[in-house]
């Protein structure tokens, strides 16, 4: 229903265009920021320049001075909480010294500024406790007649005030409302009614009341989603799949016959969870999640080798042509002769192993192509090309994705889409969940499998921050040790930010050639890096050169990064596992799934420019060969900030899931049921994810139990309705393809 009659329609418009509420859900469901108590006055100290802020204040002087360059005059208040100050300006309205008067009391509302290193607003809003003239206010004493007066997001031609009198409007106008959460549920959880609730959140007699409405909040935004996510899993078992069951004396028995290594007791225990979803007759959609060196591909592994044992295929999509020709790599090396069938020496009940980049030869593309096509190719590794329209398996049973946030929901569907009108069994893997993920995996979306024991012969990893802001000398020491530890035999990474000598795009970052986005990930770079946007990151091109020829001369230094071609790359990455290259200079190329054991120290340059996730997942790279593994992270950011607060936090811990905890309370969740994977905006407006794991289970309880019950929701006529409303287009078609 509209807002037109319960206000002006420039108040209206105003709210409308400024803070998108344009109906009476819309106004209900923006609650108060925050609360002030009559006389409790609110700490200046806290504020900062460019926040729209609402402050309780007295005055503590007025002046009128003329202006210094032109005709007129500066009306100058400043107000106080008894130890900050406030300076509050009105150009050529020395008329309101009458109105301010010191000693009074009020509300100032505006858009903080810095002048001279003061802090002020310019042409505030106020409302006055005591003497309202000059206000608008119709009834001003009735609206801050309790103790509590709410405080919203607001704008410059929308003050709180306002909307709180467009609220109280509302409220007064409003019958019984239908309500999203079944009743029984609300009794067995203690909440408020949503009718009741309004009261409380936007009229509230004490924090009790808003404590109670917000309780009722949190708890109808976690219980509407876990009714979708719930009617979603419902669905997705009346999918019919194709069930893949691993037959006894065959391919996935012979590769565990000649593994090099024992599976550890949580590979064990990950299998015969993947293996029980695979023998189902409706997909699979699980997250196998573990800490960097896990042995999660081998799990992988393990799965893809029951689907091509039962007769179908399966494709492993890497974000990367590095990562893609490593795991190529690797699994034609632990299967040997099993992934040579119909070669010389081939055995006759094994596959075969494609490859498939953007950067491959025409021959080598044709012929892994055509073997993919017809089957003959049970396993197939690629990037972001088995995407292409042009890419058609026989079978495909399962997709495997790994490192999934970096991959939309656009790409994952493209693949899933290639198996025929058959839904394929679906496994995603992550060593460090990014805020979304994490999100996702709390709501219950998916099916979660754990690796948390690392395998034996993993060397702990120390992780030291090189301030440069205070230490700029230290980076001299970083050169030295990446020296010694060279002179001990060992190897050495060095990552940068970006590839210089024209080999970034247009906001400097590394850019790779393979195909879009397949050499660099930007969905997990924090918000904060743009505010640093002036400093000139280390780029690899000139780094490398510099190295060579300066601190690091006569050692053997070479780089790796994505605008090389791909077997220029491939060339590389073998001579450097080979032991040929002493000092790698790289992009984030390296960053997954690369494999060298010698390799046991790496520096991180403009450390601050990359997320938790990435940067625990670079140091990944080494500490696997059973020497202990070194990772220093070079920085300018200042001591305090965001930035350097995030490579504190990565220093103090090698825990991925503690730190991906730590991203998320930094990040937020970003929009849980949208696609937009960054952590700068999120569809929940009382709900945390983290602070609410407990609501959230026992809405995902609540959810199963009525959708179990009544999977159409036709006895819930309002739950339907919440539900539906998280369609909105963009919406709609992700979870369409989730």
């Amino acid at each position: 229903m509209p807002l037109s009659g319960f206000a002006k329609a420039e108040l209206l418009k105003a709210m409308r265009e400024r803070l998108e509420l344009a109906t009476l859900g819309d106004l209900l469901r923006h609650y108060p920021r925050r609360y002030v108590q009559r006389g409790e006055l609110t700490n200046l100290r806290g504020l900062r320049a460019g926040e729209e802020v609402t402050v309780q204040a007295e005055i503590k002087s007025v002046k009128t001075r003329p202006m210094r360059n032109r005709r007129g005059n500066i009306l100058e208040v400043v107000v106080t909480d008894g130890s900050g100050e406030l300076k509050l300006t009105f150009f050529n309205q020395q008329w309101r010294a009458n109105q301010l008067q010191q000693g009074m009391r009020g509300l100032f509302a505006g858009k903080i500024d810095s002048y001279r290193g003061t802090m002020q607003l310019s042409h505030p809003h106020f409302v006055l406790f005591g003497d309202y003239a000059g206000t608008d206010a119709d009834s001003i004493i009735e609206e801050f007649a309790g103790a509590l007066m709410p405080i919203y997001p607001s704008t410059a031609k929308a003050a709180t005030w306002s909307i709180a009198r467009v609220v109280r409007h509302v409220l007064d106008a409003l019958g019984e409302v239908p309500d999203p959460i079944p009743a029984p549920v609300r009794e067995r959880r203690g909440l408020l009614g949503l009718r009741e609730a309004f009261e409380a959140v936007h009229r509230p007699e004490s924090f009790a009341d808003v404590e109670a409405a917000r309780k009722r909040f949190r708890y109808e935004e976690a219980f509407v989603l876990q009714t979708e996510l719930a009617r979603r899993r419902s669905a997705a078992r009346e999918l019919a799949a194709r069930p893949r069951v691993a037959g006894e004396g065959g391919l996935l028995a012979a590769f565990e016959a000649r593994l090099p290594f024992a599976l550890t007791d949580g590979q064990r225990a990950v299998g015969e969870e993947i293996a029980a979803d695979l023998a189902r007759d409706h997909p699979m959609q699980r997250l196998l999640q573990g800490e960097v060196g896990s042995g999660k591909t081998v799990c992988a592994l393990r799965a893809m080798l029951t689907v091509v044992d039962a007769g179908g295929q399966a494709a492993l999509l890497a974000p990367t042509e590095v990562l893609a020709q490593q795991h190529f790599r690797s699994i034609t090396a632990l299967l040997g002769p099993l992934a040579e069938r119909g070669f010389i020496g081939g055995a006759e009940d094994g596959t075969r192993v494609a490859l498939l980049t953007g950067g491959q030869g025409t021959a080598a593309r044709r012929k892994a192509l055509l073997e993919v096509a017809s089957g003959e190719a049970g396993l197939v590794v690629g990037t972001h090309a088995l995407l292409e329209d042009k890419v058609q398996f026989a079978d495909l049973g399962l997709v495997v994705v790994d490192e999934q946030h970096r991959f939309g929901v656009e790409q994952r569907a493209a693949l899933t889409g290639k198996a025929g009108g058959v839904p394929p069994h679906v496994l995603v893997m992550t060593a460090t969940p990014i805020p979304r993920t994490v999100a996702m995996t709390v709501f219950g979306d998916l099916e979660v499998s754990t690796l948390s024991e690392l395998p034996s012969g993993r060397a702990p990893i120390q992780t030291n921050v090189v301030p440069l802001a205070e230490k700029p000398d230290w980076i001299d020491h970083v050169w030295r040790r990446v020296r010694q530890e060279v002179d001990a035999g060992r190897q050495v990474y060095v990552v940068c930010p970006r590839i210089g000598d024209d080999g970034e795009d247009g906001d400097g970052r590394a850019r790779g050639s393979g195909g879009a986005g397949e050499d660099t990930d930007t969905s997990d770079l924090p918000a904060d890096v743009e505010a640093d946007g002036s400093r000139e990151m280390t780029a690899v091109v000139a780094l490398a050169a510099e190295l060579a020829g300066g601190p690091l001369a006569g050692l053997r230094v070479d780089q790796l990064h994505g605008r090389q071609a791909s077997d220029a790359k491939d060339a590389v990455m073998r001579r450097f596992a080979a032991g040929e290259i002493d000092v790698l200079v790289a992009t984030t190329v390296i960053e997954v799934g690369v494999d060298v054991p010698n390799a046991s120290t790496m520096v991180v340059m403009d450390a601050d420019w990359f997320g938790v996730s990435q940067l625990h997942q670079l140091r990944g790279r080494v500490g696997r060969g059973g020497h202990p593994g070194l990772c220093l992270l070079v920085t300018g950011a200042a001591e305090g900030t965001p930035a350097r607060v995030r490579m504190d936090a990565v220093a103090s811990t090698t825990d991925g899931f503690e730190l991906s905890r730590i991203d998320l309370e930094h990040r937020r969740e970003g929009d849980v049921l949208g696609a937009d994977q960054s952590g700068r905006r999120s569809s929940l407006r009382m709900l945390a994810v983290i602070r609410d794991e407990k609501v959230i289970a026992q809405a995902r309880t609540d959810a199963a139990e009525v959708v179990a019950a009544d999977p159409g929701l036709r006895g819930e006529p309002a739950l339907a309705v919440a539900v539906a409303a998280l369609y909105d287009d963009d919406r709609a078609d992700y979870l369409e393809k989730t």
